[in-house]
């Protein structure tokens, strides 16, 4: 997958939470700020200020005219991924972020996915469908790898890569292919990620059908949900409530290996599998960490202060969610097939021309069709 990105800058994290409704009160709160406050709210750095002109997003309709001057309407808010398991809410507005990485946002289309390196102590990737922003808060963000290179589907992949497996495998061999094996097979190694390329079919068409699988549970397309068998489903037994001891903040979390039961402030869910709980990424256990991203109290004065005083309803159907797929991938993992038969040599690749890969190939793919807008709407782009 030789085009990869850059993970985001930001500059500052109150264009990102967890529930829309919040960012809008965050922007009415700057956009009715004075200038002087609003400089102060917005918390510049040396790549954006509110006095910066930059061009809007490639396929988002914001403001161009600078903030200072003119914030506008607030933008519609968009879901992205913030770090490994951590959907959030984005104001997709350039002038709010530092590096917003506009290839991905240009790249993007119906069958976008991306492939993330979250680091030792959990998988080697992670995938999913929702633009990611990149960032690690366990450690050194790696890039994105979209697994397409256009919204047009053009697979993100070494050219001559599929017609070679296609011969060496003896079998029938699609880029949709070639993108689950390597959800697959990848493994952790001290420069990245490194993916072994089979030479026997039966290991490549049982690796391709998990990675596959493991797919759909991470970074679903047609929108449905996976689902737990009845019985087996989580659900809320009392609801989700500041803890009023307040010995570990409003809501600590606890799980109770004995009843299955994950207590979250002074609410309680059940069942919740063992794996659910025991996951972790990035050498942290996601439910804890999920939990204590989005209870965390911004800074007194600032944006991120700006934030809902009791749990909401939506939250709680997130982390059912989350505990659902969490359980869903450790159960995968039980049962990952054992590949270890011969594997492709890098001197094989080479003389079958995949490698060395094109420069052409490491560049994102043409996207004509856009017309984009540039700073303060003074020139476009076709």
């Amino acid at each position: 997958m030789p085009w990869s990105v850059a993970p985001w800058r930001l500059g500052r994290d109150w264009p990102l939470a967890p529930e829309p409704e919040t960012l809008r009160r965050r922007w009415r709160a700057l956009a009715e700020a004075g200038v002087e406050r609003r400089e102060v709210l917005f918390e510049p750095t040396r790549a954006r200020t509110t006095r910066s002109s930059v061009a809007p997003l490639p396929g988002r309709a914001t403001g161009a005219a600078r903030l200072a001057r003119d914030p506008g309407p607030c933008p519609e808010p968009v879901r992205v991924l913030d770090g490994p398991f951590d959907t959030r809410w984005l104001l997709p507005d350039h002038r709010l972020l530092d590096a917003a990485r506009p290839e991905l946002w240009r790249a993007q289309g119906p069958s976008s996915r991306y492939l993330l390196e979250p680091g030792p102590g959990g998988p080697a990737l992670l995938a999913t469908a929702l633009l990611p922003t990149g960032r690690n808060p366990h450690g050194r963000a790696r890039p994105v790898r979209p697994l397409h290179r256009g919204p047009d589907a053009d697979p993100n992949l070494a050219p001559g890569l599929v017609p070679f497996l296609a011969g060496e495998l003896g079998v029938s061999v699609a880029a949709e292919d070639v993108f689950a094996w390597i959800v697959y097979a990848a493994v952790a190694g001290p420069g990245g990620c490194e993916v072994p390329l089979p030479r026997r079919a039966e290991e490549w068409e049982a690796g391709a059908a998990w990675g596959a699988d493991r797919l759909r549970l991470l970074a679903p397309l047609d929108g449905e949900r996976p689902r737990l068998p009845g019985g087996r489903r989580p659900y809320v037994r009392a609801p989700i409530v500041p803890d009023g001891t307040g010995e570990d903040g409003p809501y600590p979390v606890a799980y109770d290996r004995e009843s299955g039961s994950l207590r979250v402030g002074g609410g309680r869910i059940a069942p919740v599998p063992s794996g659910a709980w025991e996951f972790t990424c990035g050498g942290a256990r996601v439910l804890a960490d999920w939990v204590a991203r989005r209870t965390a109290a911004g800074a007194p004065g600032t944006l991120e202060e700006v934030a809902p005083r009791e749990w909401p309803q939506e939250r709680t159907r997130e982390l059912l969610e989350l505990i659902t797929v969490l359980a869903l991938l450790s159960e995968a993992e039980a049962v990952r097939p054992q590949a270890a038969g011969p594997v492709v040599g890098e001197a094989e690749l080479r003389a079958a021309g995949v490698l060395p890969v094109p420069a052409a190939a490491r560049r994102p793919g043409p996207v004509l069709a856009v017309r984009e807008e540039g700073p303060e709407g003074q020139s476009a782009l076709w």
